[in-house]
């Protein structure tokens, strides 16, 4: 096993770098953004090799671009691994409703590359079971595959608005180009639930725009109260909710 310096050490050296070139070449990052943080002096070059110095957020920004390494990688070496962003969501809980950005800060996610020939997608199974291999798969080459206008975002511990449908602790896939809630729909299993933005919070809900009102409504089982806001000046429609990962064993909502 190699230090994330030594790492680095190798790096420059493929590169045919010396540490007079990369404190030459963070110098001129430095004056560029007017930030002496983004300079790297040689003595601490040869301290971050040898003695495993770990250089600021600039510097190591800085490395990044001299040695051509994506900063995440960088990250990654040092013990920062982006890729876990997304799992490591569920360590900390945070009581507001709120947007989810970070999720395609990982170099590589881990994915299905094989199904088992005896999969059916028309019955329920234990998908784990029905995967053969499991491989990396570059998120830069993932995102081809991904429409733009999905956001994501978090049900708060302490937002029973939609529960029990969309209990505290879930997340939602929006499609943010859906963000007209729709006035007719054939059945409350199949009425749009949208995920909105107040003046002061976020809020997942079922919606309807009279006039300039848009009225917020809650799952009739929450024990929530409906809210009447000016539309869309105190409340906008970020999109319609499209997909959901749900937590459940919450508990109870609490009673107004």
């Amino acid at each position: 096993m190699h230090s994330a310096g030594q790492v680095l050490g190798g790096v420059r050296e493929k590169l045919g770098l010396t540490s007079e070139e990369v404190e030459t070449g963070s110098a001129r990052l430095a004056e560029k953004y007017a930030n002496k943080d983004f300079l790297i002096p040689r003595g601490l070059i040869d301290d971050i090799e040898t003695n495993d110095a770990i250089p600021s957020l600039q510097q190591l920004y800085s490395l990044s671009v001299i040695y051509r390494t994506d900063i995440r990688q960088l990250l990654a070496w040092y013990e920062v691994k982006l890729e876990n962003f997304a799992a490591d969501l569920a360590l900390v809980d945070v009581a507001k409703s709120h947007m989810v950005s970070g999720l395609d800060s990982a170099i590589s996610l881990e994915v299905p590359l094989e199904m088992d020939p005896k999969f059916d997608p028309t019955r329920s199974v234990e998908i784990g079971r029905m995967i053969a291999r499991w491989g990396p798969a570059p998120f830069a080459y993932l995102r081809r595959f991904a429409r733009t206008e999905y956001a994501y975002a978090y049900i708060g511990t302490e937002d029973w608005t939609m529960h029990p449908l969309i209990p505290p602790g879930s997340f939602l896939q929006i499609d943010k180009a859906k963000n007209k809630p729709l006035a007719e729909w054939r059945s409350v299993s199949e009425r749009p639930i949208y995920f909105v933005e107040t003046r002061d919070s976020y809020v997942c809900c079922w919606c309807t725009v009279e006039g300039d009102n848009i009225a917020l409504h809650p799952h009739p089982v929450s024990g929530q109260t409906a809210r009447v806001l000016r539309y869309p000046e105190d409340a906008v429609v970020i999109g319609q909710v499209v997909g959901t990962a749900i937590r459940f064993g919450g508990g109870a909502p609490p009673r107004l």
